[in-house]
């Protein structure tokens, strides 16, 4: 049960992922979280930083896909802007979602990442999806009541995660 709560890399931010390492592992594409992945929580907002990630992804040849369980309106204004694609009301951790991201870039999940802050829907339905697992560190502490919850129950994961790292027994890429 505990495999399924671990992502296969944690790193600080999107800014800090090994695209060349991932292309190694044939990965050519990514299911992006937007709440504290992309943005602040509830923010239509993307930084500077964060757009440009996206061009030297784009450049390097990656598809990517926002996947976020809010409405329309929010995502579509930063998919827009980034110019890819997205699925909304996905209901994560459910695989539904994350399918549908997989079919609107043509990929396949052995090819796939996903990346997110949350270890009990980006990470977990990552995993139960079958795709490459990444957990960044939320953007900001500001997030949904729900979200919050959900951190405390986190907390536990992550501890056990960083001991694992710290003692080797985590294989990072």
């Amino acid at each position: 049960m505990f495999n399924l709560l671990y992502p296969r890399l944690y790193v600080d931010s999107i800014l800090d992922i090994p695209l060349e390492r991932l292309r190694t592992l044939k990965i050519r594409a990514f299911i992006l979280d937007l709440d504290n992945t992309l943005t602040e929580w509830n923010s239509k907002e993307v930084r500077e930083e964060v757009s440009q990630w996206f061009g030297l992804i784009k450049q390097k040849g990656f598809k990517a896909c926002i996947l976020s369980n809010n409405g329309e309106q929010r995502i579509i204004a930063v998919a827009q802007s980034l110019d890819i694609p997205y699925v909304h009301r996905a209901q994560k951790p459910r695989r539904g979602g994350y399918r549908r991201a997989l079919a609107l870039m043509g990929v396949a999940a052995g090819e796939t990442a996903v990346i997110g802050d949350q270890i009990f829907t980006d990470v977990l339905g990552g995993n139960r999806s079958g795709l490459f697992t990444i957990l960044v560190k939320p953007i900001d502490r500001k997030e949904f009541m729900g979200t919050k919850i959900s951190r405390g129950m986190e907390f536990f994961v992550l501890r056990r995660l960083q001991k694992k790292i710290k003692s080797g027994n985590f294989p990072q890429i």
